[in-house]
């Protein structure tokens, strides 16, 4: 495994978008974490805080196809995953595919198509595959999906069940920009708009399929992946949340452990790589009585983090 392929991926990648997104680095390599570990992301922030900007930034960058979906209540399973018309001329039926053919998707406000069609994204999410009338097309790679929500608009909108929620291998906000970086994307020539179109492919689809399989054979020694597990099955015991992390939850953050020591230039994991991903990738699959989620539960995930022991031996 060549350890510099993915720094060198990770670099170009992150200076790329941010030409058009500023300030935002650790945003982007999270973005860019979650892609490489073939998971997708729900991002929860205010409009016009460059949620959009950001993943067409990303798509110009590995040079995937792009498509925005906008969430509605009449938006239906079709209309994401396409159609068999009748071809008059040709006398037969033709398949006209959905915007879930594309290899980076976002998915807007999610939480204001019906629930039915919320399952029929996130059943593409998870087989990476669609079925229209019987017929099965799968889904090219790279597939991504980056969906968001806006967490003070609740009138007209159908909340994601856990169970759905848990298919998100992360969860972050943007949040707004400094002050000096506000004013540095007011000072430029540029729109936004212009700077997407300009930006190039910085990355090949060889380099993309290797960083996307190799992080796999980064090492986590017994003791480092017992200390995973300690988290795990704290979150499962502590009395704060309902019910604790999945399954799914705890291979996600295995892998993202991974690949954030693929980035460090290690073939192995350490303690911090844990502690640093674990909350993006645990805190929105934890919940209280009735799907209730509070601010406490941050506070309580990352003082439950710090109390439990770091192994001392980790490679």
């Amino acid at each position: 495994m060549d350890l510099s392929r993915f720094q060198e991926y990770r670099r170009k990648v992150v200076e790329n978008c941010s030409r058009v997104i500023v300030g935002k680095e650790k945003e982007i390599s999270l973005v860019l974490t979650c892609f490489l570990c073939s998971g997708h992301i729900l991002l929860e922030d205010l409009p016009g805080t460059g949620k959009t900007m950001l993943l067409r930034a990303f798509a110009r960058t590995i040079g995937g196809s792009f498509k925005r979906i906008q969430f509605t209540p009449d938006l239906m399973p079709s209309d994401l995953t396409g159609i068999n018309f009748f071809n008059q001329k040709a006398g037969e039926f033709e398949f006209r595919p959905g915007p879930l053919f594309a290899n980076v998707v976002l998915a807007d406000e999610i939480n204001r198509a019906t629930p039915r069609t919320q399952s029929s994204l996130l059943e593409a999410m998870e087989e990476r595959q669609i079925t229209v009338d019987g017929v099965t097309s799968t889904l090219e790679e790279p597939f991504f999906v980056m969906a968001t929500q806006n967490p003070l608009e609740s009138y007209g909108t159908f909340p994601l069940p856990e169970a759905q929620v848990d298919r998100f291998f992360m969860k972050l906000s943007l949040g707004y920009m400094t002050r000096e970086q506000e004013m540095q994307v007011l000072a430029r020539p540029e729109s936004s708009a212009e700077l997407i179109v300009g930006l190039e492919q910085v990355v090949t689809p060889e380099e993309t399929a290797y960083v996307r399989s190799a992080y796999s054979q980064v090492k986590m020694s017994g003791e480092v992946l017992g200390y995973l597990m300690d988290i795990i099955e704290e979150t499962r015991r502590d009395g704060s949340f309902a019910c604790g992390v999945s399954t799914r939850g705890a291979i996600a953050l295995h892998k993202a452990a991974q690949v954030t020591a693929a980035f460090d230039g290690r073939d192995f994991v350490i303690p911090e790589d844990i502690k640093k991903m674990a909350p993006y990738v645990l805190l929105h699959r934890l919940s209280g009585e009735g799907g209730r989620k509070t601010a406490d539960f941050s506070r309580r995930l990352n003082q439950m983090i710090e109390e439990i022991p770091v192994p001392l031996e980790t490679t």
